[in-house]
């Protein structure tokens, strides 16, 4: 597995390299230590550029002795440029598997900015993205048991989330929660003049909402089956609530108090990934607690 720790000098960037070095990961796993300067902020002035670029790879140095573990390679590396696109072609070209960065923990309205650099890097790199954000205790949240809470709804993508997370290490204890959300009907107004129909049949809704629960159902099923299969503790009771699942799922997060929200993210391109509003986004922009997103 290829992790990159994308780093700088902020406290955010410290709960990322505290959780790296804290979680088990797979044997053999490299993990790259990136620290990005940004010569825009120093433009026309050689002797800051000069200094920013010691205190980097001094950065970079000391978290790649942090990382260190038998079983497990660790290597730096320093790049020049916009942190946005240097992190995005530095994990491109190296074929990052996860790309993990860091959540200043702003307020809701400064999450929408756009030029955010954990926001860029989660709307447009090629591989998984996790944003860590501070743990409720004080240590990291891969030092104890985590609660992991695993959102599917069946589709490709939500099955490469699964098998993420059944193929990965965890720390002893640690319990997944599998939620499957069914989301509300979204039909058109009966009496709009332009509806194809100008009423929906009862038995139509019924079949509609029926088909809705057996594919959460079996969603959920076939991850538990998966993630026990693994030898993983899978938590029981209700797991296809309705409703919005953007909503939904921050609710089961913060009521179980998880540490960790793993989904799949639908690959959208282009103007697409443009578009605020996607469940993967969406969660990772407003959840109290780190979100990991996988791409195949």
């Amino acid at each position: 597995m290829r992790v990159l720790l994308a780093i700088d000098p902020s406290s955010g960037s410290q709960q990322v390299l505290n959780e790296a070095a804290a979680r088990p990961w797979p044997t053999g796993t490299t993990i790259c230590v990136l620290t990005v300067v940004d010569l825009m902020r120093g433009k026309g002035l050689p002797a800051v550029n000069e200094n920013a670029k010691r205190a980097a790879q001094t950065l970079a140095n000391a978290a790649t002795e942090k990382l260190d573990h038998p079983g497990r390679e660790v290597f730096s590396d320093v790049q020049l440029g916009s942190p946005k696109k240097a992190i995005l072609n530095f994990a491109r070209e190296w074929k990052a598997d996860l790309v993990m960065v860091g959540s200043r923990g702003l307020g809701t309205l400064s999450r929408f900015f756009l030029g955010s650099v954990a926001q860029a890097v989660l709307r447009s790199a090629p591989c998984s993205v996790e944003i860590v954000r501070p743990a409720a205790h004080e240590s990291p949240a891969s030092s104890r048991p985590m609660t992991v809470l695993l959102a599917t709804d069946g589709s490709e993508c939500s099955q490469m989330a699964v098998g993420s997370v059944a193929n990965r290490p965890w720390p002893a204890g640690s319990q997944i929660k599998v939620i499957s959300v069914r989301e509300l009907l979204d039909l058109e107004n009966p009496t709009n003049a332009f509806s194809p129909c100008p009423v929906y049949p009862e038995s139509l809704l019924n079949e509609i909402l029926d088909d809705a629960r057996q594919r959460a159902e079996k969603a959920v099923a076939q991850a538990r089956q998966t993630l026990s299969s693994k030898g993983l503790k899978v938590c029981d009771g209700p797991s296809t609530p309705v409703g919005d699942a953007r909503a939904v799922v921050l609710d089961e997060a913060r009521a179980w108090d998880a540490d960790l929200i793993v989904l799949g993210s639908h690959g959208r391109h282009g103007f697409d990934r443009v578009l605020l509003g996607s469940v993967s986004e969406s969660v990772a922009l407003h959840a109290h607690c780190s979100v990991e997103v996988i791409r195949g």
